[in-house]
């Protein structure tokens, strides 16, 4: 694993995503880091979520959409996306322990992705409240 010198910059994205259970992208970050950091570029911002995600620190999501989310909680959990706001929430479910999967195939399995979409409860609202 590379060797990165310690950044304020990277410590206030890291605690940020960390205190946050939004799984903010990109844009969000740094609209928020921007009022600590006045001459933060999205590149610098991009550079810190690459390295914290390589460092195991932070999880990058992509869900398909046109931008990548940031969780801060990196234990295996799932997501369930909103097909209508975009929105993206932790769901603590128990599946299958990677070990009892693993027993049933010859495979190496190094991790697991459960994503479930749909409408989340603000969206049903609003879309109750339209009818």
């Amino acid at each position: 694993m590379n060797q990165y010198r310690n950044s304020k910059q990277r410590e206030n994205i890291l605690s940020y995503i960390k205190s946050v259970k939004t799984h903010p992208t990109a844009n969000v970050i740094y609209d928020v880091m921007k009022l600590d950091f006045p001459n933060l570029s999205m590149g610098t911002v991009y550079r810190n979520l690459q390295i914290l995600s390589d460092q195991g620190e932070i999880t990058k999501l992509d869900f398909g959409s046109t931008f990548d989310h940031y969780d801060g909680y990196t234990k295996e959990h799932s997501h369930f996306v909103c097909t209508s706001c975009q929105k993206v929430y932790d769901i603590q479910v128990d599946f299958p322990k990677r070990e009892q999967v693993q027993k049933t195939t010859v495979h190496q399995i190094k991790g697991s992705l459960i994503r479930y979409y749909g409408l989340c409860q603000d969206c049903m609202k609003k879309m109750k409240g339209e009818n």
